[in-house]
């Protein structure tokens, strides 16, 4: 019967436990059975009580669970947080997107809950919510989703996580408690612009997960990386934020193909030897509509004041990171991705943003903190949360900040007073580095400090050594561009500059493109120009990269002693009238390998250097070799160097440096007593 009120009633006899019923429902004349989801309010409701007890249960209980029911009956359970919303609908293609047909109930802790039968997986759904004075808010996409359409919709889609069969079990189990003496040279990519191809329209589209593993995988292998990193995955709806601007915090962007494509990707990658390590972006959320921002009326996931809750540099939301469901929800984001993407590493971008409650605001526009000053309490507690419960649950999976200030351990343990990351980004040498390198060969001796002042806070942190993404945009040119001099100078500062990096104590990162002297600014509309390599100039760069990696990797006083005392030392480093650098770098069998950098392109004939060790020398690398499309100076191949001492080194040899090169010498005799 119908009510008053416009409900239908029917009273039913009392069922047993395992009994459902169906409705026979008539739109326009058609005729259907359903199950009606409102019989289902235990199985709906199971668990969802217990969220808050571990970060994990958030994405185990939240978002679209799909189930399986008493009597095999599938079904799909939503649940969502919005504890100050009057109500909360669930729309979709099951019902329509009509708002009126399944109203959810909430729970006593502000979760919205139904369990939908005739939801399946890949069907689209959003939830329709008003105010607490009953407003309608424009229709907003599962903060947990983990599948989400593109524009316009922005829809989120059911998804099954369980449903991906991973082959790569021997490498996620696979103890890497060694990383810091182990080799790591990460090769970051943007998969929208790395490699494009054209639709049946001629328009430049982006290659799909199946296509990256077919080209890039090969590629990263090639090239001799031992990890790939992506620009932030999550998804996000603005293509030009490259990923910065995340609104699924538990999706992998769709825009090159399903959930399980990545997961494919990543799979594959292991298969490969390759590492997997996500850009994440816990610091800021953006405005759109169908996103976090007033999700049920109110500030749910940002600081209601902008002074703490609105960023000027990039226009977006700031994560409240004092809210215990912020907090809970961007630690399960962290687990997620490692569970059920198997991922060897975050990158956490922005961590300067979230450390420091006056970062890009002037006087005034900011808020102090409890003691008065300029350090997010609140955030520097997530991070430290975020690490340890990552180190708990996933022990081979690095966590890595880009973090640009002196703030104190950022890479050391929270039980010793750090942050808990694994690396930091070594900003200050990635900037004096490459004010050094832009200079003008004449005027470098001027800035000789440049170029060392990096050791002497290198043991200070856990670094990795980047040239990213942000290098090579917004006017900065590219790499070689950056290089003063003719075409054959600007190539020949660039092989040296690599050669001086991948010697240089750290984990090495370079951005796609790099690797072969990309003329071109990087454009995210566009792919790397793959036609460079036409060019011997570009090929030579191209080999350099290669044998640099394998270096790199093959010799583990090249990598192993990284962040120890006695895994470098300056030969000199007090040239700086001919702007050449001379240090040895050791392994922990007392290995060495010698490397002398000239950063003119001039010539040095007859260039002494003091070792260690009398005996004969071999010469590993040399960045002016033709083969690199170097000038092939004639450097020589074996030195002997004798017992006299020179620059408080016990012996000395006498050697020509090619204009503009990196040299490394070994001597596979010698070792350290």
């Amino acid at each position: 019967m119908e009510s008053d009120l416009g409900f239908f009633i029917c009273d039913l006899p009392k069922r047993k436990k395992a009994f459902q019923y169906r409705l026979k429902v008539t739109i326009n004349g058609v005729e259907s059975l359903v199950l009606d989801p409102y019989q289902f309010k235990e199985e709906a409701f199971h668990a969802v009580h217990f969220v808050d007890q571990q970060a994990s249960n958030v994405y185990k209980q939240l978002g679209a669970q799909v189930l399986t029911l008493t009597n095999g009956i599938k079904a799909t359970r939503f649940a969502v947080y919005a504890p100050n919303a009057s109500s909360c609908s669930l729309i979709g293609d099951f019902n329509n997107w009509d708002g009126r047909s399944l109203p959810m109930e909430k729970t006593a802790c502000g979760h919205f809950v139904l369990l939908v039968p005739d939801a399946s997986v890949g069907s689209r759904y959003k939830y329709e919510i008003k105010d607490s004075l009953g407003q309608l808010l424009p229709h907003k996409a599962d903060p947990v989703g983990f599948y989400h359409e593109q524009y316009p919709s922005f829809a989120s889609i059911v998804y099954d996580n369980n449903h991906f069969d991973w082959t790569d079990n021997e490498w996620v189990t696979k103890d890497k408690s060694d990383h810091y003496q182990s080799a790591m040279s990460i090769y970051e990519v943007h998969l929208a612009s790395w490699r494009t191809k054209l639709d049946e329209q001629g328009t430049e589209t982006p290659l799909n997960y199946d296509e990256l593993i077919r080209d890039l995988i090969p590629y990263v292998k090639e090239l001799g990386y031992t990890h790939v990193e992506v620009l932030p995955i999550s998804e996000h709806p603005f293509t030009g934020s490259w990923g910065y601007q995340p609104t699924g915090m538990f999706a992998a962007t769709s825009r090159f193909g399903d959930p399980d494509g990545f997961k494919s990707f990543v799979n594959e990658c292991h298969e490969a030897g390759i590492g997997v390590i996500v850009d994440w972006v816990p610091a800021h959320f953006p405005e759109d509509a169908h996103g976090l921002a007033q999700f049920d009326g109110t500030h749910l996931y940002d600081y209601s004041d902008p002074k703490k809750g609105w960023h000027p540099d990039w226009n977006s939301c700031i994560y409240d990171y004092g809210r215990d469901s912020v907090r809970q929800f961007l630690v399960a984001s962290a687990l997620y991705w490692c569970e059920h993407f198997h991922i060897d590493g975050l990158r956490v971008d922005a961590v300067a943003s979230m450390l420091y409650l006056d970062y890009s605001r002037n006087e005034g526009e900011w808020i102090p903190n409890v003691d008065g000053g300029n350090h997010n309490y609140e955030a520097i507690s997530l991070l430290k949360w975020v690490n340890e419960e990552v180190k708990t649950h996933f022990p081979n999976t690095l966590t890595i900040a880009e973090e640009s200030t002196s703030f104190a351990k950022v890479s050391h343990p929270v039980h010793e007073g750090g942050l808990g990351f694994d690396y930091k980004w070594n900003m200050g040498w990635m900037h004096d580095s490459l004010v050094y390198i832009n200079k003008d060969p004449m005027y470098r001796r001027y800035h000789h400090k440049d170029i060392t002042f990096s050791m002497v806070y290198n043991n200070t942190e856990y670094f990795v050594l980047p040239i990213s993404h942000d290098e090579v945009v917004h006017g900065k040119g590219s790499m070689i561009r950056k290089m003063p001099g003719d075409e054959w100078q600007q190539a020949g500062n660039l092989r040296v500059f690599n050669g001086f990096m991948f010697a240089h104590p750290g984990k090495k990162l370079n951005f796609m493109g790099n690797e072969f002297g990309q003329f071109e600014e990087w454009n995210h509309n566009t792919q790397l120009t793959w036609g460079a390599l036409n060019y011997a100039k570009n090929n030579g760069l191209k080999t350099l990269t290669k044998d640099l990696n394998r270096l790199y990797k093959t010799y583990p006083a090249l990598h192993e002693l990284d962040y120890q005392e006695q895994g470098f030392e300056w030969l000199d480093s007090h040239d700086e009238e001919r702007s050449i650098v001379s240090f040895a770098r050791r392994d922990s069998q007392g290995n060495e390998v010698i490397v002398i950098c000239n950063f003119t392109p001039i010539p040095r004939d007859d260039y002494k250097v003091g070792v260690n060790h009398a005996g004969e020398y071999e010469l590993l690398l040399n960045t002016d070799s033709e083969f690199y499309w170097g000038s092939n100076y004639n450097a020589g191949f074996k030195f002997e160097a004798d017992k006299q001492t020179w620059q408080n080194q016990p012996c000395s040899l006498v050697l020509n440096l090619p204009p503009l090169s990196a040299l490394y010498l070994i001597n596979k005799t010698a070792t350290l007593k």
